[in-house]
Order: C-alpha cells, then structure tokens, then sequence
C-alpha cells in the first residue's frame, strides 16, 4: 500500500487541509478558494491573537461560516498540542454531522506547514484532503527572482535551528540552500555562511508577497531586525 493510502475511511464530513500562499490573496488557488467557501467551518492557527492565514483569506470568507480559532503558540516543544487537541475535537464534531471544515495554513499545508498536527489527529478516523498551496520558498526565489535550481543541481531546504555542522553538510550537498525560520538564529547562520566564503551570494528575504516584504543582501540585514517569517537563500551558483 503506498503512504497515503486507507487514510480516508468513508464518513459524512470532510477536512480540507488548504494552503493559502505566502501572504498575498491573489495567490490563494482557485481550488483551495473553493474549498474555503463550500466548508461550514474555517478554522486557522493563533499566535498572540493573531491570524496571518486568515487575515489572507479575510475578504473571501462568507457570512454564516462558523471559525474555529487554534491556539498555537510557536514556542517549540510540546507548548502547541493541547491547542492542537481541543481543535481536533472540535473538528471531529463538525465532521460526525456531515459537516467539511476548511483548516487554513500559510504556504503549503504539508511544508513545515501546521496542517502537519492536525493532519497526525484525524486522519484514518475522518477524510482529510489536502489542498496545495504557493510555498514562501517559492515565493521568495519570485521576489528577488531568481532561479533557486536548474538541470542537475540540488537543493537543500534547512531549519535555521539546526547545528553548525548541520548547515555545513546541507552546503556541502546542495548547489542552493533554503534556510526557513531565522528569528534568533540569524547571527549564527550568517556566520557560518560567511565562514563558507558564501556571503556575497546570499540573499534575506523576509515577508515575502505580503506588504511588508523585505529584500536584501544577507550581509546588509541588521541582526535585531531578523524576523521568524524570513528565509535566506544562498545560490553557490546560479543556473544558466
């Protein structure tokens, strides 16, 4: 059986795990637009009583449509799941009456996206489809723009948090490097892309798409200005 599959055991209702790009509305799929629309419910992750996935979808949601808002602190650790929980439960309600609730992730739901704790909750009990969304990746690469790989190169996508060496196999490997989450990484990071020889071929793009989106060469960031919501691509060389 391939991964996947008997995920979706036959029930009344459905969660659509939907995408909603990096920031921008106009970047929302006409599927995932859809899916939103038709659902009962919306239900969208919380962070200091604030949504950025809804906020993207706020001129699009419908009177009537019930939300669901997810406490989901990004403080690492287990500090989000009883969030995660209690909105599972709720979900699952919805669901056991025939009901679709639309879950509302930036960027793609399945990269480093929170549909991931939802998706470990529900699914093989209730049907779960999943519902593409624009990356920040991609989106990023489109502001500066430039090609992130072409023809036979390789890309490392790596998490800001992990060890020098770590980032230093990720560089040794790939012909460009994604690195996602910076916030009080940045200083670190950026030293060992210096150590590399790399500084002169990365780049810090941060917000991408949305109205506060930042575009600057990595050694021209001030450190205290580094956000979460950045990411820096560095292109040991770019195709042609």
């Amino acid at each position: 059986m391939a991964r996947g599959q008997g995920l979706n055991p036959p029930g009344p209702g459905t969660v659509y795990g939907v995408g909603v790009g990096p920031g921008d509305p106009e970047l929302i799929t006409l599927k995932g637009l859809k899916r939103i629309q038709a659902a009962r419910a919306v239900a969208y992750p919380v962070q200091k009583g604030e949504s950025v996935a809804r906020a993207i979808v706020a001129g699009y949601l419908l009177p009537g449509q019930d939300e669901i808002p997810i406490d989901a602190p990004m403080t690492g650790g287990d500090a989000a799941a009883p969030g995660y929980d209690a909105a599972a439960g709720t979900i699952a309600g919805y669901l056991a009456r025939g009901e679709d609730v639309a879950v509302l992730c930036e960027g793609d739901p399945l990269f480093y996206g929170s549909f991931i704790y939802l998706l470990s909750r529900l699914a093989g009990r209730h049907r779960v489809e999943v519902v593409p969304g624009v990356s920040s990746l991609m989106a990023c690469a489109a502001a500066l723009p430039l090609p992130l790989v072409g023809r036979e190169q390789r890309l490392a996508v790596m998490p800001a948090s992990g060890s020098d060496e770590d980032l230093r196999r990720g560089f040794a490997f790939a012909d460009a490097v994604a690195l996602v989450k910076i916030g009080r990484h940045f200083g670190r990071v950026r030293a060992v892309i210096a150590a590399l020889g790399l500084g002169d071929r990365a780049w810090y793009v941060e917000r991408a798409s949305q109205s506060g989106q930042r575009v600057l060469p990595l050694a021209a960031v001030d450190p205290t200005t580094a956000t979460y919501f950045a990411i820096i691509l560095v292109f040991k060389e770019t195709p042609s």
